[in-house]
């Protein structure tokens, strides 16, 4: 190896480590922080080490957090399958099943993922108030996966439009018909895209605030987001606790990276290339 290349690549790297350094700076502080007693948080110190191994803040926050956690799980968990399932048929029809309008129609869907959630907070009220579903963990779960249906369409109709047709042809001469296709063809091979769709519909779910807010008034039937926020007091937050809290509900959608990281890159790339 060159000289020359040697350096190129050493500054390369330097640049990465520089820009990932100061992307976890906020990440660092909340761990440092949530290790801190209370009497030690300070903002002109907050970039110093705790001065012991202190769990405190970590104990206090799970208790205050813990059924919110729960609500998340019960919440996100479903909804994201859900979601992920009717965006796959979805997918499969738009790219696969053409019919007159289909990309008209296919427009529309799109439109929904850019409709502020500020604007139709009123008529959702009254829709969940209507369907006898304000207020409870089953209305927020249906609001998620109804709002899932755009993204997730459009991500499943970019794979399966790199699916050659003349597989399906085969399939439908072996007397498949549109669920036999869906079942026996399409959601073997789908399951990288499954990764991309559940990994970005776990994380937009979990990450939820707004709609948690307002649909779940009630505080114990809240998300975790809801819980993290309400530790901050009238007059005064612990802030070691807070921040504890906040990395308590960072671990499960860092899990979920971790875990189909490798998925989520196979798929993103699968209908990048086609042919």
């Amino acid at each position: 190896m060159s000289l020359q290349r040697l350096w190129t690549r050493g500054a390369i790297y330097l640049v990465l480590i520089a820009f990932s350094a100061f992307y976890l700076m906020p990440f660092y502080v909340m761990i440092i922080t949530g290790l801190k007693p209370y009497v030690d948080v300070n903002v002109t110190r907050m970039w110093e080490l705790p001065k012991g191994f202190y769990l405190g803040s970590f104990l206090e926050a799970w208790y205050k957090v813990a059924p919110n956690f729960a609500n998340s799980m019960l919440i996100t968990i479903p909804a994201a399958l859900i979601s992920s399932f009717i965006g796959s048929i979805n997918g499969y029809i738009f790219a696969k099943w053409r019919f007159r309008g289909a990309d008209t129609i296919f427009m529309l869907f799109l439109v929904g993922m850019f409709l502020p959630y500020q604007g139709i907070l009123i008529p959702l009220v009254q829709t969940l108030q209507a369907l006898k579903l304000y207020g409870t963990i089953m209305g927020l779960i249906l609001v998620h996966c109804i709002f899932g249906i755009p993204i997730t369409a459009l991500l499943f109709r970019s794979y399966f439009a790199g699916v050659p047709n003349e597989l399906l042809d085969a399939a439908k001469m072996d007397g498949c018909g549109f669920f036999g296709i869906y079942r026996w063809i399409l959601l073997p091979i789908s399951m990288p895209a499954f990764a991309v769709v559940l990994l970005w519909q776990f994380t937009s779910i979990w990450n939820d605030y707004l709609i948690g807010l307002v649909v779940l008034s009630s505080p114990r039937l809240a998300p975790i987001n809801v819980a993290v926020q309400n530790i901050a007091g009238s007059y005064t937050t612990e802030w070691n606790v807070q921040m504890a809290a906040a990395l308590i509900a960072a671990l499960p959608t860092i899990f979920v990276y971790l875990a189909l990281g490798k998925l989520f890159m196979r798929g993103l790339l699968a209908g990048s290339l086609k042919g």
